[in-house]
């Protein structure tokens, strides 16, 4: 059996015209070290290639690649607020409200963060790597969120697969500013999901799901910048509402 394209948050599963998904490694048509559905524009694969993958996960998710909004992420803080589709630089998060449009952010170890709110339908996707992390992206956006007229208590969050409290090891410099950490031996390691998981309930945000799966640990299923040296694919983590009618 051929594994899936595409890993579906059930904490979104119960809201029909509800888009999300993260995108896994397999059923694509990249090769060698992107085999095989590498989703990362920036990366040395076939152009071609990645542009065969995107049609067929963004099929598997029935939307067009073309109502996609994503950026060049730089590890930063900056939120993209859009109504439309495209691509910029310079954001690690992408927040709309626009139906049809569908915020993107690529991941190779970073840690996804979907957010979604059904009653005023407005969709966010957060890339948020160690620095971001710092740098409260996650709170950022969902306080973005609130402030544009969004409940806490009705927005539901899915912190996806990323490299693991496990297999994140830092050095003091990056420790020091995590409390979500542990000293294994002589190092120190750090948690991605936990401490993004903090920031949403920081904002009364509870209802969240937190994907078991590490990208080291799970790298036959995923892409993982560590534990491919760098020279790997990406994968895409989606979330938007579809219009109605």
């Amino acid at each position: 059996m051929t594994p899936s394209r595409v890993v579906r948050p059930r904490i979104f599963s119960h809201i029909p015209q509800l888009v999300a998904g993260i995108s896994t490694r397999h059923g694509g048509v990249s090769s060698q070290a992107y085999q095989s559905l590498n989703l990362g524009i920036h990366t040395d694969d076939d152009p071609s290639a990645i542009e065969a993958n995107l049609k067929l996960f963004c099929s598997d998710l029935s939307i067009s690649p073309d109502a996609l909004a994503r950026s060049y992420q730089v590890h930063g803080s900056e939120i993209w607020t859009t109504s439309e589709a495209g691509y910029q630089t310079g954001f690690d998060a992408v927040l709309t409200s626009e139906q049809g449009i569908f915020a993107g952010v690529g991941i190779a170890d970073c840690c996804p963060i979907l957010l979604a709110d059904p009653v005023c339908q407005v969709a966010a996707a957060i890339h948020a790597g160690w620095k971001g992390t710092v740098a409260q992206i996650v709170h950022k956006t969902a306080s973005a969120m609130i402030a544009g007229g969004s409940n806490p208590s009705d927005i539901l969050a899915y912190i996806g697969p990323c490299i693991s409290l496990e297999n994140f090891e830092v050095g003091d410099e990056v420790a020091e500013q995590f409390e979500q950490k542990e000293k294994r031996g002589n190092r120190w390691h750090v948690d991605l999901k936990s401490a993004n998981a903090a920031q949403l309930r920081d904002l009364g945000i509870n209802q969240m799901e937190i994907s078991a799966y590490c990208t080291v640990a799970n790298n036959d299923v995923f892409f993982s910048h560590r534990s491919e040296k760098g020279i790997t694919g990406r994968m895409l983590a989606v979330i938007g509402f579809q219009r109605r009618g």
